[in-house]
């Protein structure tokens, strides 16, 4: 006996999708909230150029206003921290970029925190025309008989 049919390959697909599975879009009108007001000192440029980034960045329409702002400031506050430290001082420096590094999780800030989180960035036309360009291209077929080592040559 052959035995059952085999399953449809739709029905054997696994679908089980995480909950933050998303498509990021380039353009959003999502404004950066200012950053707070800090006592001892302005905030580093460095900071205010990341923090300007993270808010055009296409994550941004992600962010909860209400409760990632926060999580958002501190990180600021560790982002201006790092650039102060002082060249004599690497041990801190390592310190505070491990820390960055484990909070930008939380935002999907770095490529693979992306691919976690199951986040794109929607494809633009210019990608997804080169995209189309290349799957139109056809390799040349070689004429029968022909011998198709007869193009390699040593470099010299």
């Amino acid at each position: 006996m052959p035995g059952p049919p085999p399953k449809n390959p739709a029905t054997r697909r696994r679908t089980n999708k995480t909950s933050t599975h998303a498509t990021l879009v380039r353009d959003h009108d999502v404004v950066a909230p200012p950053l707070p007001e800090r006592a001892d000192q302005d905030w580093h440029p460095f900071t205010l150029q990341w923090w300007a980034d993270i808010w055009a960045s296409p994550m941004a329409p992600e962010f909860e206003r209400t409760s990632d702002t926060h999580g958002l400031y501190m990180l600021a506050a560790l982002h201006d921290d790092f650039w102060r430290v002082p060249p004599e001082k690497p041990r801190v420096r390592a310190e505070l970029a491990a820390e960055i590094r484990l909070q930008e999780q939380r935002f999907g800030l770095s490529p693979y925190d992306r691919r976690r989180l199951q986040w794109q960035i929607e494809a633009t036309e210019a990608a997804q025309d080169r995209g189309r360009q290349r799957r139109a291209r056809t390799i040349e077929p070689v004429e029968a008989g022909s011998d198709p080592r007869a193009v390699l040559y040593a470099a010299t």
